[in-house]
């Protein structure tokens, strides 16, 4: 198999893992919603219907995931020469934008219950509720942190954020059901309501940083840089290098530099030095799209 093959092998293969991603993202909330809804209406506890609204949100976030993802796959043509791969920050800073709204609601719900507090019924049937929505989240987690580390896919690392903390979500509300109904501390389950709303404005935050990052095609990180300078440098023939630019869009990343070589070397064969860059910097970033320009030694200054 040649390096350009293998290249689209791989390519593939990480398409497909984060079509999965998205596929059972989706799968997970709408059962999710299901099974905590008729959890609140049995127990009528703000803290299970905190985590049945952000149930719905993440519903939301997964079904935009799913056609962000869908489309950021989409190989570039004509009009995006770039390809689709912001798609992906778009989606992660709608996501963040519609999470941090609703966690109002969350807020003024508590506020309400602190007001007017209410006894917690049928606990058990919500503690055994959350329990398994505790499951099926860290299972959908597991899954997600894979295919993060395989892709680098910003959107579906905004979703693992998500339903990351849906972890911590799950376990207060265990906890809120247990003290307010077992112990009477009512106001155990607005409290933590509250500390779920500030949870979720955390996660919305971190996903618009990152998606932010990406609209505005901030350099890739300064280990992944110091990465690329390190493997130019590595050939022979190369003297320096300069104007080093890079970014990434979606699972895509751009690389473009200035290599430095000698002034007296004929242009097929600083063409080939060059060529042997590129391919040894695609090895590095499968994903790549690299651009380099060859200077004689010294032009820069």
């Amino acid at each position: 198999m040649s390096g350009i093959e293998n290249v689209d092998s791989i390519n593939e293969y990480k398409a497909q893992l984060m079509r999965r991603a998205t596929y059972a993202s989706v799968t997970v909330a709408f059962t999710l919603i299901i099974i905590k809804f008729i959890a609140y209406v049995l127990t009528g506890s703000v803290a299970v219907l905190s985590s049945l609204v952000d149930s719905v949100l993440d519903a939301f976030a997964s079904v935009v995931n799913l056609f962000a993802v869908r489309h950021a796959l989409t190989p570039a043509d004509e009009e995006h020469r770039f390809g689709h791969g912001k798609a992906e920050p778009l989606a992660g800073l709608a996501q963040a934008a519609f999470i941090a709204g609703s966690s109002l609601f969350l807020v003024f719900e508590a506020i309400n219950r602190m007001i007017n507090p209410l006894q917690i019924q049928h606990s058990i049937v919500g503690i055994v509720v959350i329990v398994i929505s505790l499951v099926f989240t860290i299972l959908l987690v597991m899954f997600q942190k894979h295919v993060v580390r395989q892709t680098q896919s910003i959107a579906i690392h905004a979703d693992s954020i998500h339903y990351l903390s849906d972890v911590a979500m799950n376990l207060s509300v265990i906890a809120a059901l247990i003290l307010s109904a077992y112990f009477g501390w009512l106001i155990a389950d607005p409290v933590f309501a509250l500390g779920i709303a500030a949870y979720i404005v955390y996660s919305a935050w971190q996903i618009a940083s990152n998606s932010l990052n990406q609209l505005m095609d901030r350099e890739l990180p300064d280990v992944d840089r110091h990465r690329i300078m390190k493997i130019a440098m590595q050939h022979p023939a190369v003297k320096s290098l300069h104007e080093l630019r890079t970014r990434a869009s979606g699972k895509d990343v751009f690389i473009q530099l200035h290599l430095e070589m000698d002034g007296a070397i004929a242009l097929l064969n600083a063409h080939t030095i060059a060529d042997e860059v590129e391919l040894e910097l695609r090895e590095a970033f499968p994903n790549a799209d690299i651009i380099i320009h060859e200077d004689p030694e010294g032009l820069e200054e």
